[in-house]
């Protein structure tokens, strides 16, 4: 469920290492243990070593990843959080079926952006920036392309979340045969580092703008639109443009980008499937229908019918194949690298809760089975009913 407020992410963000909660407003505070060995490693040195080994889960697909990084500058819309910075301009990861054995590894985030989620999450910890941004990933930076076009996914994070957050989504997306778009909002993340090594910081996370969600969703929604403008245009801001497919666009995003998703595809018919990832609706969202187009609403167990009133407005609306399912056990932070990150890293794994890597699993599988369907025309039996394999599933029927 969507939060505009940091104490709900930052609760989420704390699953990401190792170290237990100290306070409320303090997490990833280390809590001093009961007997101390005679010489124990300092907080970062421990830290830095079990985030040397942290890497995400393998691709599922038969493909290769390569990745991307462009900077999208928006000469036509200021930017709508800082005027005074002139134009909106978005960072933007591109994965990509890629050659084997071509291209150099990709980094998960720069130093800079892991230590400023950090430094908001976890003051004082003496957590190294570099047990977070060295976690391993799949991607190979600049690979050269595979032949042939594939559809397209714009993905994008929860408000306060860096897009680096949702890598193993979009590298398994990419490894089944799409191009994926993963988007920073700039303003709207701890850190996004730009190309001449500017890192733009939040500036709407502590006092969310006037219009709240509805207006950061509505401001999301034209940079996703800007995305596809970028990427599918006649003077594409992507070399490797003539891989997309601009027949097959679909569209996926996670909390407040949830709505976004539901936002853009209303006034961007180039968007053929959506998914919301957990996140509240605007209201009365979609208040029209999306004319026909399918629709995944994806969430945690707290998105259940009876509990966000938004989800039930918008299955109402939506007007073509949908589906409802959540996961049991699963929480806000599922659907993102978050919990993983915090089981690599030794952080236990609360009574009840999901396993993260099979929140990731099944996150991966669902999305890729409904972008399968949906933008390939491949049916696909895991979306017609619960699976005795998948128990955690559940395909709620309001």
């Amino acid at each position: 469920m969507t939060r505009i407020r940091r104490t709900a992410v930052a609760a989420a963000l704390a699953l990401v290492l190792p170290l237990p909660i100290g306070a409320a407003g303090t997490a990833f505070a280390a809590a001093p243990p009961a007997a101390p060995p005679a010489a124990p490693p300092t907080v970062a040195t421990a830290t830095s070593n079990a985030f040397a080994q942290a890497e995400l889960p393998r691709p599922t697909g038969p493909h290769a990843v390569g990745r991307n990084t462009l900077q999208l500058v928006d000469e036509h819309r200021q930017d709508p959080w800082v005027p005074a910075a002139g134009p909106r301009r978005l960072m933007v990861s591109v994965y990509y079926p890629a050659r084997p054995g071509t291209g150099g590894p990709a980094a998960y985030m720069s130093t800079e952006e892991a230590r400023l989620l950090l430094q908001e999450k976890a003051p004082g910890s003496g957590i190294p920036p570099e047990a977070l941004s060295t976690t391993r990933t799949w991607a190979h930076e600049d690979a050269r392309p595979e032949h042939g076009r594939f559809p397209l996914v714009v993905l994008s994070p929860g408000l306060a979340l860096p897009r680096a957050l949702f890598t193993s989504i979009a590298e398994d997306l990419a490894g089944r045969g799409y191009v994926v778009a993963l988007v920073d909002h700039t303003y709207e993340s701890p850190g996004v580092t730009f190309p001449d090594g500017r890192t733009l910081t939040c500036t709407i996370c502590d006092q969310p703008p006037a219009g709240g969600r509805q207006a950061v969703a509505r401001s999301r929604a034209e940079d996703l639109s800007f995305v596809i403008d970028q990427l599918t245009g006649r003077h594409s801001a992507w070399r490797y443009a003539h891989m997309i497919d601009q027949a097959r666009i679909g569209m996926a995003g996670h909390s407040v980008s949830g709505a976004a998703t539901t936002l853009a595809m209303a006034a961007d018919d180039r968007i053929r499937a959506g998914v919301n990832m957990d996140g509240t609706f605007p209201e009365a969202d979609p208040a029209t229908g999306l004319h026909g187009r399918p629709f995944l609403l994806f969430g945690a167990e707290h998105e259940s019918p009876g509990t966000d009133e938004s989800w039930t407005k918008a299955w109402a609306n939506l007007d073509g194949w949908k589906r409802w399912l959540t996961i049991a056990g699963s929480d806000h932070g599922s659907f993102s690298d978050l919990n993983f990150l915090g089981a690599q890293a030794g952080r236990p794994v609360p009574s009840g809760a999901i396993p993260p890597l099979r929140a990731l699993e099944l996150t991966r599988s669902y999305l890729g089975a409904f972008f399968d369907q949906q933008l390939r025309g491949r049916p696909q039996a895991l979306l017609d009913g619960p699976s005795a394999a998948d128990p955690e599933v559940t395909f709620q029927h309001p």
